[in-house]
């Protein structure tokens, strides 16, 4: 009954200014993220209603030369039928996965990935997910299997692809000496199926109001 999650929702995307501008011209033209360490598994990644923490994330791949002009644009989302990981359920059911991931890793002779901290990383923060990021695409790979299977064999299939995960983070350090709040706390959402995103926009900069 509470698997759906049918509302509109807003997020940030930071990039170049060029990929703003390609995605407000071109809403079709979506780039999904395929790396061996996204935090949520592959696919289009957003900030939950958090334009400044997209806005830096894009100010720190310019220091490291990985773009020209920093900026962020809008999205607006639906999550759907969410791999939810602020939700106990989800939790457990990728427990469930790691464990099956696990045996047929020892099965085969192969070494599990491992998260890891980048070397100037000083929080350890494990900002490369390889673990998380494979036991997330190993879940999405059975669930697939699954489905192919009922198809073929009864016409059809109580599993369902997951449209989105969502996950919240803590990371930066403590804002203040002792506090359990971290400076870069923040929910992520990975997109994998892209007719959940129904529009991007150029976000506006507030103004005095009355």
């Amino acid at each position: 009954m509470y698997r759906r999650r049918p509302n509109l929702m807003l997020g940030f995307h930071g990039c170049d200014e060029s990929v703003r501008d390609k995605l407000v011209n071109f809403p079709n033209n979506v780039k999904k993220s395929a790396e061996s360490f996204d935090w949520l598994g592959n696919g289009f990644y957003v900030w939950e209603n958090n334009y400044q923490r997209a806005y830096q994330w894009a100010l720190d791949k310019q220091k490291r030369g990985n773009l020209d002009k920093p900026s962020v644009i809008g999205v607006i989302f639906l999550l759907d039928n969410c791999l939810d990981f602020t939700d106990m359920e989800y939790i457990d059911i990728l427990a469930t996965y790691y464990g099956l991931m696990k045996d047929d890793l020892l099965i085969t002779g192969k070494q599990l990935p491992k998260n890891k901290d980048l070397p100037k990383d000083k929080y350890h923060d494990l900002i490369l997910r390889e673990l998380d990021c494979a036991v997330i695409e190993y879940l999405h790979q059975k669930i697939d299997e699954q489905i192919s299977k009922d198809i073929k064999i009864q016409g059809f299939s109580n599993y369902r692809h997951f449209d989105t995960v969502r996950g919240i983070f803590t990371e930066g350090g403590p804002a203040f000496e002792g506090a359990g709040i971290q400076t870069k706390n923040h929910i992520q959402i990975c997109i994998r199926n892209l007719n959940c995103i129904k529009g991007f926009f150029i976000p506006r900069k507030e103004s005095k109001f009355p």
